[in-house]
């Protein structure tokens, strides 16, 4: 089926020929039916299935039904990241191109100032984070009172993120007449319980089993010691046919590790995380889009919204906590129908994580034996004891301590000096041991002048000695005088006027 027998208008269709778009993906080709009937959906599909184009494409359809369209927001769309927010607005930008319809994109991480201008000058849809959108609502630069489409996406990330109580504010302050569309990757029970909450008579559009891969992703498995695992990266990297691959660590500090390591192979690559400056994030994921990073070293979190659809390659460094979070990392490669190759590195500690992995996506991933770090792959993981290395107050503690016990060392090789009965405080044990005839002659060898010295009398001359208190003479001033205004004038001055004397 083509998208000229969706019932769709010229101007979308033109974007979408564009674009490069003729045929509709499943998820595409199911839902926008049922968003044009203006019908409440709920669809269950995993990432890199177009679940973009399926919600954006029938709304601005809907939009262009309505023209002209009055003021307020009538579209908004949740979403949990910051780069999925921004790849959704511009797919609006994409697909809506000849329709006139007013969008643009809020979140947090940066100033508002410019966000807040947009939504002055009026905007028809809105893409929007749960933080930034609740503090500009508190300010009172958004109302969703002409609000009449809801998009709730990537649901299950919400909850995982922590947003879900945010979401819940949020759709406490929509209209209760509303479309709502309800995306998520995953059904949890709390998600379950979401959309039942949502969602008024739903038509379900489930293009694959929840937590499944695609099954033009190739999944590769290399097991190697934890140590080893750069060297394993490097080793792969040397194949000229991977052009660019997005490498997934566990925490921050990994990806920042990672792309140093790699920055000093002489490879070009980017670390994107939270803790990055939004500007940071955009220019690394600009870079790596048009070539210039040929590796992004990138968290969980982070990675939602990278939407690539010639990246071949995933590579994930360490194997995820959440088993789920497997499904979306390997999720950003085969997109749009394109096969791709997903890799990971296995250690011995991470075996645990691997088994839940390949019991959820009910499949064994194939491992590779042919590489030179196989030698440590499967050796025992040392205890969790042994593996933690000392943190800076540990470290600092031992330095006192050995930095105290030298001190005591070198106190035991003093002499003992005892104190004589007589001593006083401040005074040395040799001064105290002198004999008191010594102390007298030494008083007596004196001269007598210095012994009564006469008390010292200042040798100022005795014109500077008393010196006449000047007195400040007062100076008059004429009266400051107010002057009229003249016609004309918008208000009255005042003028201060001085003699004209030798002084100025």
């Amino acid at each position: 089926m083509a998208f000229s027998k969706l019932a769709l208008t010229e101007p979308v269709l033109k974007a979408l020929a564009q674009e490069g778009y003729t045929t509709p993906t499943p998820i595409q080709q199911q839902a926008i039916p049922f968003v044009l009937q203006q019908r409440d959906l709920l669809g269950c599909a995993q990432t890199g299935t177009g679940k973009t184009a399926a919600f954006a494409i029938p709304i601005l359809e809907l939009l262009q039904a309505q023209k002209p369209l009055g003021p307020g927001i009538k579209v908004l769309i949740l979403t949990p990241t910051r780069e999925l927010a921004i790849q959704i607005d511009e797919s609006f930008a994409a697909y809506g191109r000849y329709t006139g319809i007013r969008h643009t994109v809020i979140f947090g991480g940066v100033s508002q100032h410019a966000q807040v201008n947009a939504l002055r000058q009026g905007v028809d849809v809105l893409v929007a984070t749960p933080g930034r959108l609740l503090d500009l609502m508190q300010q009172g630069f958004i109302r969703l009172d002409q609000l009449q489409i809801f998009v709730l996406d990537e649901a299950d990330r919400m909850l995982d993120m922590g947003f879900i109580h945010d979401v819940k504010k949020v759709i406490a302050k929509l209209p209760a007449k509303r479309q709502t569309l309800f995306f998520s990757a995953t059904m949890p029970p709390e998600i379950q319980k979401l959309a039942d909450m949502l969602l008024t008579n739903p038509a379900k559009v489930e293009v694959t089993p929840p937590a499944t891969t695609v099954e033009k992703i190739e999944q590769r498995l290399y097991f190697v010691a934890k140590k080893e695992k750069p060297d394993l990266l490097l080793h792969l990297l040397q194949n000229p046919e991977i052009k660019s691959t997005l490498v997934f660590t566990r925490t921050k500090h990994g990806a920042d590790k990672v792309a140093r390591m790699l920055h000093k192979h002489q490879i070009q690559a980017a670390a994107i995380h939270g803790n990055k400056s939004q500007n940071a994030r955009q220019a690394a994921l600009a870079g790596f889009k048009n070539g210039a990073i040929r590796v992004l070293v990138a968290t969980d979190i982070a990675a939602r919204g990278i939407d690539i659809d010639e990246l071949a390659h995933v590579i994930n460094f360490d194997l995820p906590d959440v088993p789920e979070t497997y499904v979306h990392r390997i999720g950003r490669t085969g997109r749009a129908g394109n096969s791709g190759l997903a890799i990971s590195f296995c250690a011995a500690e991470e075996k645990d994580e691997l088994r839940a992995i390949q019991k959820l996506i009910v499949k064994t991933l194939i491992v590779v034996e042919d590489h030179p770090y196989t030698a440590n792959a499967h050796s025992a993981a040392p205890p969790k004891e042994e593996r933690q290395r000392p943190g800076f107050r540990q470290q600092n503690e031992k330095h006192h301590q050995q930095k105290n016990e030298h001190t005591q060392h070198r106190l035991q090789q003093r002499p003992a000096h005892k104190p004589q009965q007589g001593q006083q405080q401040g005074q040395s044990a040799a001064r105290q041991q002198r004999p008191a005839q010594q102390q007298r002659s030494a008083q007596q060898q004196r001269p007598a002048q210095q012994q009564q010295r006469p008390p010292q009398q200042s040798q100022r001359p005795a014109h500077q000695q008393q010196r006449p208190v000047l007195q400040k003479q007062q100076v008059q001033r004429p009266p400051v005088q107010k002057v009229q205004p003249q016609t004309g004038d918008t208000a009255s001055k005042w003028v201060k006027d001085y003699p004209d004397d030798e002084r100025w």
